[in-house]
């Protein structure tokens, strides 16, 4: 069976550009996103890494560590990041796990049991490994999405996504579609209508089991 969501994820020791790291320590009290790729030098992968380069000052707002994965080794993922910064425009400053071995891709589900590289490999041999996964500091994944090879990732909607699972498990909400920072929330179910009204305030109800309302002021 696959790591799926609220699957606490496996404490990994693993070899990254920036030296040895254990998964856990590397969460500590902070979240996560790990961006999986499925081989170094390849062109969207490339400008994805570069979208998450640029978006550091995201990353530490929201507390967030980042973590790249790819199959390939150290020397490789060193000599990549040069191209890396200079499609971003600025450092990269995130370590990436050499995963030649496919230990992580294969413990995160992205590829199966019996997988191996073959000599002369390409990108397609490890086409699966083109995920993002999002974990919180309980070290338990909160989200994945996967993508094909040939669509850059979408860095506003994993940013979206993680305000929305910030938002959701530090206030007990849930967001509705297209949701972002600022936007009315949806009420839980288990919430009676008077403990809602105690808590936010005035809310609407737009069906019997959806309420919505703003987030009251910090």
């Amino acid at each position: 069976m696959g790591l799926r969501i609220n699957d606490t994820i496996p404490d990994l020791t693993v070899e990254t550009d920036q030296g040895s790291i254990t998964l856990h320590d590397f969460v500590g009290d902070n979240w996560m996103i790990l961006f999986s790729h499925p081989k170094d030098f390849t062109p969207v992968c490339t400008t994805e890494f570069g979208a998450v380069a640029q978006l550091a000052d995201e990353w530490e707002k929201r507390g967030t560590k980042v973590l790249g994965v790819s199959v390939d080794g150290v020397e490789d993922h060193k000599k990549w990041k040069g191209d890396i910064e200079k499609v971003a425009g600025t450092k990269a400053g995130f370590p990436i796990i050499a995963d030649a071995g496919l230990e992580v891709s294969k413990a995160f589900d992205m590829l199966p049991a019996e997988a191996y590289m073959p000599d002369g490999r390409t990108p397609a041999d490890s086409a699966t490994v083109r995920s993002v996964f999002i974990i919180g500091p309980d070290k338990k994944l909160k989200l994945s999405m996967t993508y094909p090879m040939t669509v850059g990732r979408n860095f506003a909607e994993v940013l979206r996504a993680l305000d929305g699972l910030q938002t959701s498990t530090g206030q007990g909400v849930a967001t509705p579609a297209n949701w972002n920072v600022g936007d009315d929330v949806i009420i839980p179910a288990t919430v009676s209508d008077a403990d809602a009204k105690a808590r936010f305030g005035e809310f609407t109800t737009v069906l019997p089991y959806l309420r919505t309302a703003k987030l009251p002021s910090a």
